[in-house]
């Protein structure tokens, strides 16, 4: 891919190369997809059911630091007001 990018500089020789390039890019293209694989059910389903308890555990988290620094934040407030 490289050298057809390289081409494109050599002024009127790179409108010559465009079909070329777009040939390449599309090979690559087609060589990637063979390279990928589909998930299984199984798979999808366990990291589905990962992200679901990383959602819920991350929201008790912050549920929880949110109502301790509301709660201290409330306490200074009154401690400085009265």
């Amino acid at each position: 891919m490289a050298n057809s990018i390289a081409a494109s500089d050599e002024g009127f020789g790179g409108i010559k190369s465009w079909p070329e390039r777009i040939k390449s890019f599309y090979n690559d293209v087609r060589t990637e997809m063979r390279k990928v694989t589909t998930p299984s059910r199984k798979e999808v389903r366990a990291t589905t059911t990962v992200v679901i308890v990383a959602v819920f555990l991350f929201g008790v988290y912050f549920w929880a630091i949110d109502n301790v620094i509301g709660r201290g934040l409330d306490y200074l407030f009154r401690f400085f007001t009265k």
